[in-house]
């Protein structure tokens, strides 16, 4: 038996995924809609989300649309946007009791879908145009949500990382759009974008709890239909490895430095040696017991923080790390030295297993939550595999340390950006 499965069945317009458990005393609903990132759109789709979530024409406001929330047992709804490689990620999260644990029996489930139909196909619209008031407060909000990325240093020196590091890739948009587009985004427009983004993207509804499989379906086909598609797809990666590292320092108004390094690792989520890499970022920096946080952080001083992560879909490796001004050359030549030590084996069998063990304890937590299950389960909707957790586990389980060596000297570095004081002289 897998330690997580799900069962999947076509239906109009999109895919239904039953995880069935009784894990939980709550069932949740996660509606999932996939486009290709794409300048033209970024920030009409980024606003999209938001617009749909605060009001619908059976409940205009936000006022009632929350009330009524709180009359089916307090039941959680929310959205979301990600970026998984090329791709751009609207996601509607609706949580609420199961009705078995209830004592008036209350058909919840039920009215969860009549919600989510609603909220999806039903929106506050007069003509052909979302409620001006509801467009304005959203754009109004996004524009402080991409704003609150350059606030927040860490957050701008990752976003600007990527940026320099994929120029004339879609991978350099930001998921919540460009400020300047927000204003030109009308009511008339932003419904025009809704109905395309209906029609052609790729959609998948997760249902997770302990449900009855057919009453799921029933609901499923019952309430949400949409029109047959053939989705959007990106092709594979287009770019090509630097022959000279891209070097970008930035000059700002902070105090602490931001030395964030960004390297290709011609390897993507469901590759052979996506397991053996994923053993490599952790051994490399991935966690505490890592290289960059043990050389770069507590033997050298050097960073107040230090850590890499992976970008799975769009195969990189990132490096952040917050320092003094003045270390920038010493961290840099710390961090080098450490990728090097990869190439050449440096590590032991202890730290290999010890890594394994770290990883599998991180996705059995993850998939402790049904946020977290779903998370797990669309990595396949984004890599067109099929990868069940297990295989994820055995086969990590099987990578030896030629296998991470091997990964590693796939690696290439690509850009160095660096956020630094306007005092320091570098």
């Amino acid at each position: 038996m897998d330690i997580l499965s799900e069962a999947i069945k076509p239906m109009n317009g999109y895919k239904l995924h039953v995880v069935k458990t009784e894990k939980y005393k709550t069932n949740t609903l996660v509606w999932k809609m996939k486009a290709p990132l794409n300048k033209e759109f970024v920030t009409l789709r980024a606003l999209l989300p938001y617009v749909l979530q605060s009001s619908s024409e059976k409940y205009p406001t936000t006022g009632k649309l929350r009330s009524y929330l709180d009359e089916l047992y307090g039941a959680t709804f929310y959205v979301d946007l990600a970026k998984k490689g090329e791709y751009h990620i609207i996601s509607f999260s609706l949580e609420m009791a199961n009705e078995k644990f209830l004592s008036d029996q209350t058909p919840l489930l039920k009215k969860a879908f009549e919600f989510l139909s609603n909220i999806l196909t039903k929106p506050n619209v007069s003509g052909n145009a979302f409620d001006k008031e509801t467009v304005e407060n959203e754009k109004r909000t996004l524009k402080q949500r991409i704003q609150s990325v350059y606030d927040d240093k860490m957050r701008y020196s990752n976003f600007r990382l990527v940026q320099e590091m994929c120029k004339d890739e879609p991978y350099s948009l930001h998921v919540h759009g460009e400020k300047d587009d927000v204003d030109s985004i009308t009511p008339e427009s932003l419904f025009q974008y809704y109905q395309e983004a209906l029609s052609q993207d790729e959609m998948d509804l997760y249902v997770i709890g302990d449900v009855n499989e057919d009453e799921v379906e029933s609901f499923a086909k019952e309430l949400l239909h949409f029109g047959a598609r053939t989705p959007l797809k990106i092709n594979a990666s287009q770019y090509t490895n630097k022959t000279n590292v891209h070097e970008v320092v930035e000059k700002q108004d902070v105090k602490q430095g931001k030395l964030n390094i960004g390297y290709r690792t011609n390897i993507v989520y469901g590759d052979d040696e996506y397991y053996a890499l994923q053993v490599y970022n952790g051994i490399f920096g991935g966690f505490s017991h890592s290289k960059l946080f043990i050389n770069v952080r507590e033997k050298a001083s050097l960073a107040y923080y230090a850590a890499s992560r992976l970008e799975s879909h769009k195969g990189l490796l990132m490096v952040m790390t917050g320092i003094d001004n003045k270390n920038f050359d010493q961290t840099v030549s710390i961090i080098k030295a450490q990728i090097e030590a990869m190439k050449n084996g440096d590590f032991s069998e202890e730290e290999v297993s010890q890594t394994k063990a770290v990883i599998k304890n991180q996705l059995l937590e993850t998939i402790d939550t049904s946020r977290g299950i779903v998370e797990v389960l669309y990595h396949n909707v984004v890599s067109q595999k099929d990868v069940t957790l297990q295989d994820w586990m055995d086969k990590m389980d099987l990578a030896t340390k030629e296998d991470i060596v091997a990964v590693a000297n796939k690696i290439s570095l690509d850009t160095i950006y660096f956020l630094t004081g306007k005092e320091e002289n570098m």
